[in-house]
């Protein structure tokens, strides 16, 4: 069986963070393991409180996991502050890892911070380069590669220049952006569409870390990059799509959606 470690906080609603990644991971078929960087109090409505762990806590953690089961990918989600992006970088660097997919988290659905404004910095220089793929969506693009994104031409200016910050590949999920749900990816040689429905709803909380963790069981299941994206926007597209009505907010995806 193929193991999926990912490093994110904690949704005590289940939707996101962590738990949406473990399901996710089931869904796959693959062996899921998990490292919690913050504990966050959140709901389909908000965000109500976030504890950061101790970053050396963090990388005992990783170690715990790396040194006994490893992983054939790995999926990071929020990070929150420099210390613990630090400390994440340094281990994937350590056990060499090969598929990381990075999901900049920055801002909840309601606009709660989760990234301290001080770590962007961080999460660019240090563990973006490492990165295998990385899934920004519109607004992430736009703080990460400092391009005001209108129009088309922004977008492909936004790939080039967060693919020159040195991640081997992007994808900027483009829900926000157009009429159609089209994401865009970027491996330095060529742009992909991927193209998927625009669903009218309001569950969508978990969408991004869904998606990217998807994309992890993908690739550690032997998909390239490409195509693991594919594979995973489908997914995504049915996991919405089948939503269960749940909270009074975002509500979340159902993440054992049938994609056959």
């Amino acid at each position: 069986m193929k193991k999926v470690l990912t490093i994110a906080g904690s949704d005590c609603s289940g939707g996101a963070g962590i738990e949406a990644d473990l399901k996710t991971f089931c869904h796959f078929k693959v062996y899921g393991s998990a490292v919690i960087t913050a504990v966050v109090a959140e709901n389909t409505v908000g965000v109500q409180g976030i504890f950061p762990i101790n970053a050396d806590f963090v990388g005992l953690q990783i170690d715990s996991v790396m040194t006994d089961i490893g992983a054939d990918a790995i999926k990071i989600g929020m990070l929150f502050e420099s210390e613990i992006i630090r400390v994440v970088a340094e281990k994937l660097k350590f056990y060499d890892v090969k598929n990381v997919v990075l999901d900049p988290v920055m801002v909840a659905k309601n606009g709660d911070e989760l990234l301290k404004k001080e770590a962007k910095k961080d999460l660019i220089e240090k563990l973006l380069p490492l990165a295998s793929i990385v899934t920004p969506n519109i607004n992430e693009a736009e703080a990460i590669s400092n391009i005001k994104i209108k129009e088309e031409e922004d977008l492909f200016n936004a790939l080039y220049k967060i693919k020159s910050l040195g991640c081997s590949n992007v994808l900027i999920k483009g829900g926000h952006f157009g009429e159609e749900a089209i994401d865009f990816f970027f491996d330095g040689n060529e742009i992909a569409e991927i193209y998927g429905k625009r669903i009218e709803t309001k569950n969508t909380h978990g969408t991004g870390c869904t998606y990217s963790s998807a994309t992890a069981s993908l690739l550690a299941s032997g998909y390239k990059p490409l195509e693991s994206v594919k594979m995973a926007k489908e997914y995504i597209q049915k996991a919405i799509e089948t939503a269960p009505k749940i909270g009074k907010g975002f509500g979340p995806l159902n993440h054992f959606a049938d994609t056959k």
